[in-house]
């Protein structure tokens, strides 16, 4: 461990334990936890002291997290990085173990590259693990976080009714997936006071899903078939698997290049802008000659602009004609 105080990192272990509902901490045995924050050495020099520590332990997997507290060298140098993978080998040679390294994303968007491509620094890190899991978040929509929050609600009242009465007979399967019926029970059978009870621990569950973040595993096998992404919400401390399957059709955001950010910049600006001069010429050709029709000088003075620029924005607008100098709407039947 690395990158967590020696505290949080107990109390991550005990945190996950509770939130799995294991009461008992259980395999405690099988874990060493070897706290380096603040003492890390570079990977060269760890890695001979990680085999003479770990020698007789007769470990099945050790963990590093994460690298670039112990990184050597440069990390876009490929041949630099090859030497620094080189030390995961011999450890996993010396003590006949599996090695498994946690590292970090590089900047900007990810959802435009393969899984194998996200790496931070050197392509090494893609070819030099057997397997590669990569873990990415997803953006769920206002739709899905309001769904989630509509099971939330209907959780609630399940549990607080559970707690006081026998009351499933009454309600129908679809009335039992539906906030609005459930809720509309409970009003019907409970009194003000257990309704205030149901009604803080609804919000204490709603806080609940909007502190949830959602996730999506894929990976690179080098010696199994590629897996399908296993889509997770996290929901501290622990990734849940999205049985149903919400998280499915949720697609990654995909970084565009600078040259198609800045084409799409303009456009939205160029809508902007036409969007504004539309609306400015309305609001002349209703106050520039006292409600009448107004002669396109009265637009042009109102705006401010040449005469021939009010010619072009009246044009442009497509809405008015101009007939004898005088600016008039068009009727139903002109193009």
């Amino acid at each position: 461990n690395l990158e967590l105080d020696r505290a949080s990192c107990l109390h991550r272990f005990k945190d996950v334990y509770t939130a799995m509902g294991i009461e008992q901490p259980q395999y405690l045995q099988n874990i060493d936890i070897w706290n380096l924050r603040g003492k890390s050495i570079p990977m060269d020099k760890l890695a001979p002291k990680l085999i003479r520590r770990a020698a007789k332990k007769d470990y099945v997997a050790i963990i590093i997290d994460p690298i670039y507290k112990v990184i050597t060298g440069d990390e876009n140098s490929a041949d630099q990085m090859a030497n620094f993978c080189n030390q995961f080998d011999k450890v996993c040679t010396e003590l006949g173990c599996a090695v498994i390294y946690c590292h970090h994303h590089s900047k900007g968007s990810q959802g435009g590259k393969k899984s194998m491509d996200r790496a931070s620094g050197s392509g090494v890190f893609a070819r030099d693990p057997d397997a590669l899991l990569d873990l990415i978040e997803l953006e769920p929509t206002e739709a899905l976080m309001q769904q989630e929050e509509n099971k939330a609600i209907c959780n609630a009242c399940k549990m607080y009714l559970d707690s006081r009465f026998a009351w499933q007979d009454d309600l129908s399967q679809d009335d039992l997936l539906s906030c609005n019926a459930m809720w509309n029970y409970c009003e019907n059978n409970l009194d003000k006071w257990q309704m205030i009870a149901l009604s803080s621990m609804v919000e204490k569950e709603k806080a609940k899903v909007r502190s949830k973040t959602a996730w999506r595993i894929e990976g690179t096998l080098r010696e199994f078939p590629k897996f399908e992404p296993v889509n997770l919400w996290f929901d501290y401390p622990v990734h849940r698997l999205d049985e149903i399957g919400s998280l499915k059709d949720l697609q990654l955001e995909a970084q565009d290049p600078p040259w198609k950010k800045g084409t799409k910049s303009n456009k939205k600006n160029a809508a902007t802008r036409k969007a504004d001069r539309k609306k400015a010429l309305e609001t002349a050709l209703e106050g520039s000659n006292f409600g009448d029709e107004p002669t396109v000088s009265d637009v042009a003075d109102y705006l401010g602009v040449s005469v021939r620029t009010a010619r072009d924005r009246i044009n442009e607008h497509g809405d008015y004609v101009i007939e004898d100098g005088i600016v008039r709407k068009k009727s139903g039947g002109e193009g």
